[in-house]
């Protein structure tokens, strides 16, 4: 379908590209924002050719500055009612990227702030250049967070860190933002593009079934008991083994060549 508010695109190389695309509104999400990103998380949720997922903002300033709070204060009375139905479809694409097969990488070149960190925390994987800022934002407008970031950030940094982020709005650098875990790599933001570039198309060509098993048993294991989250592996080894990917990934080991994999 033809998106409003963000562009999707799925390259021959098996990488899906979703660009928040909003930039005279710093990519800020607004009501049609979330529809179309819960539109094109369903779609890329049954496409077995996206076997990587690109997400970033358009125009660099701004990976996306949060929600729009404009459009809240003009809901007035419905402002409530508008939230409601912003975060529902803002949620229900994050659980669908975070459990999805296809690893998704968020590529940050400027600030990801409020909804916008939230989002990226909801990324498998975050990349961001040497010029990027992540800050929390929330309380500032006297709001509390969304979009699964009360989920991640204590897992990623730390409760007493996340408190830090979460109440005081500290700003921090991409360079801080690696040093505490948020982020996973920080580039010159001249390389930026080819290091994800490069990146995306590693994973595409990897095992996205495993990688798929992988993501939801790293997912499940925050919360699990021992034996829960051990049966768990078990069940996913033992159908990663049977699978098409396994046995080539199996025979490619054993003969001592690179492997091919499909995706299955």
């Amino acid at each position: 379908m033809p998106y409003q508010t963000i562009t999707l695109n799925i390259g021959d190389d098996g990488v899906a590209r979703i660009v928040l695309n909003r930039p005279d509104a710093a990519n800020a999400l607004d009501l049609q924002m979330t529809l179309d990103l819960m539109d094109a998380a369903i779609e890329l949720d049954h496409e077995p050719s996206a076997r990587c997922i690109v997400m970033e903002g358009a125009g660099g300033r701004f990976f996306c500055a949060g929600g729009d709070l404009s459009a809240f204060e003009k809901a007035g009375d419905k402002s409530a009612h508008l939230v409601k139905a912003m975060t529902t479809n803002l949620h229900s694409a994050m659980s669908r990227l975070a459990r999805g097969d296809a690893p998704v990488i968020a590529k940050v070149a400027g600030t990801a702030a409020g909804g916008g960190l939230s989002v990226a925390l909801g990324c498998d994987l975050i990349i961001a250049s040497d010029e990027a800022k992540f800050t929390m934002a929330y309380t500032r407008a006297g709001l509390s967070p969304d979009g699964s970031s009360t989920f991640y950030l204590p897992r990623l940094v730390g409760l007493r860190r996340a408190y830090d982020l979460a109440l005081t709005n500290r700003v921090l650098s991409a360079a801080e933002a690696e040093d505490w875990g948020l982020i996973n790599r920080v580039v010159p933001a001249s390389e930026l593009d080819a290091f994800v570039d490069d990146m995306a198309t590693q994973l595409a060509a990897g095992p996205t079934a495993a990688f798929g098993r992988t993501k939801r048993l790293l997912l499940e294991g925050s919360y699990s008991s021992l034996e829960t989250q051990m049966e768990r592996e078990s069940r996913a080894i033992a159908e990663s083994v049977a699978s098409v990917d396994g046995k080539e990934g199996l025979n490619a080991f054993l003969n001592k060549r690179k492997p091919s994999f499909n995706g299955q």
